[in-house]
């Protein structure tokens, strides 16, 4: 165990000097990469919600990274005098602020974008910030359906930006641990996972259509989506609720345990088949305008026969396993079980009540790396920042490629939730196996201009 935690601790120190292993790097070839010894300019499209979470982690590293933000952007101009406060008393600088990132995106100065845009709008925007030149840390899930996110890759790997996705868990000591735990044996052989996010929530209400507020620039906002009427229940963090712009919860809160799962059965290729079923419950729907579902699970087979399960519950629960997880995720091996919720994990071997191994009870950080220790994942902010000056995606803790994969798996499963039926997902060419209706689920009828272009 002792070697095990000497590995993460070998691993996230490494990240903060840009030391990895297997890669041996001069001063002076290191000093050649662009922008390894300069100030990192970045600017954060999307400022509310998870966007504040953005805006304080990039302030937090201002010292210990060498990292400006330059900009902030929203389509809610709303929000600009509240948000530039919180740049101006971390730093001492005034950011820029603009609505429409696309004058953001020629800003030759700016070396990176941060995208906590809603889903709908995770692809178009990475790419025509990887076509700008820019490296993109950008939420989960990567993307809003299947065929964007290869776009996403492809854009990436075309124009060699660094592309991280917020998958935070990919960044965090002892999850890092548990998973080494896992893929060196701890349990057995891993047949089985399993993912929980169970989030109680209540009814947001409906109303009637209106005129959008003078301070939000609708029509952009709605981007790659069908334009409707403004609503105020279909706009802010509502979104994800409507299925033109989110992807319920299971693609909300579920993708980071969708990544965890996929991560530790360690499943580098996609399922060939799942069904998912579930509804909204708990709820009057002539009091919601909700169209996503709050109560979920879904089914996973891959090739080997080994099962990937997930569940989301949108009312009230008990949570599960020993630790009475709510959102974490448990696995199952030949010889014992690994609950993970959050950073702490206990795994038991066979009947046992009692674990024969757990994490840390505190990952103490090492002095000239406190930014890490942050709550909210803030060392993964300060890897994609590490990556984007080591010069390479090998450096990324979740690289565009991995955070895709792990995105599908939501997205298809509300491809089955919305067919009601079980569905053979063939992984190479990422498309159903001989199903024309689930397959037109897998993109969307983009709106000029908001296209995200087949040849990027």
């Amino acid at each position: 165990m002792e070697k095990r935690r000497e590995f993460i601790k070998k691993s996230l120190l490494g990240t903060a000097g840009i030391a990895m292993a297997g890669m041996s790097m001069s001063a002076k070839s290191y000093a050649s990469i662009i922008g390894a010894n300069e100030r990192i300019n970045i600017a954060v499209v999307g400022i509310r919600g998870q966007g504040s979470n953005h805006i304080n982690q990039w302030c937090a590293l201002k010292d210990n990274r060498n990292v400006r933000l330059k900009t902030l952007c929203d389509a809610d101009e709303q929000y600009f005098s509240e948000k530039s406060k919180v740049v101006i008393d971390k730093t001492g600088v005034t950011p820029l602020t603009e609505w429409d990132m696309r004058k953001v995106l020629d800003d030759k100065e700016l070396d990176a974008v941060s995208f906590a845009v809603p889903n709908h709008w995770h692809a178009l925007a990475t790419v025509w910030a990887c076509q700008a030149g820019k490296h993109v840390y950008v939420e989960k899930p990567a993307s809003h359906n299947v065929w964007e996110g290869r776009k996403m890759v492809e854009a990436a790997r075309k124009y060699d930006r660094r592309v991280q996705v917020g998958f935070q868990n990919r960044s965090i000591a002892n999850v890092m641990e548990a998973m080494e735990f896992l893929h060196g044996g701890g349990i057995g052989d891993v047949y089985m996972a399993r993912g929980t996010c169970y989030k109680p929530r209540d009814s947001f209400g409906k109303v009637a259509d209106s005129t959008p507020p003078a301070s939000l620039h609708y029509d952009y906002w709605r981007g790659p989506a069908e334009m409707i009427p403004y609503n105020e229940k279909k706009v802010h963090y509502n979104w994800h609720w409507h299925w033109a712009t989110g992807n319920g919860d299971t693609g909300n809160q579920g993708p980071h345990q969708f990544d965890v799962a996929r991560w530790g059965m360690n499943k580098n290729e996609h399922p060939v088949s799942v069904y998912s079923a579930g509804g909204i419950y708990g709820i009057d729907p002539n009091d919601c305008s909700q169209e996503t579902p709050n109560t979920q699970s879904s089914v996973f087979k891959y090739a080997d026969g080994t099962m990937l399960e997930f569940e989301t519950r949108g009312r009230y629960t008990n949570g599960e396993s020993s630790l009475g997880i709510e959102i974490g995720n448990v696995f199952y091996g030949t010889n014992g079980y690994l609950e993970l919720d959050g950073g702490t994990w206990k795994a038991f071997r066979q009947k046992e009540k009692e674990p024969f191994a757990q994490s840390k009870k505190q990952a103490a950080p090492a002095a000239s790396t406190q930014v890490l220790a942050a709550p909210g994942g803030a060392e993964h902010y300060a890897n994609f920042l590490d990556a984007i000056r080591a010069g390479n995606n090998e450096t990324l803790h979740c690289d565009i490629e991995e955070g895709f994969k792990s995105s599908v798996l939501p997205l298809i499963a509300n491809v089955s939730y919305l067919t009601g039926r079980e569905l053979r997902f063939d992984g190479t060419t990422e498309k159903f196996v001989k199903d024309k209706e689930a397959d037109k689920m897998l993109t969307r009828d983009y709106r000029d201009p908001y296209t995200v272009p087949n040849k990027v």
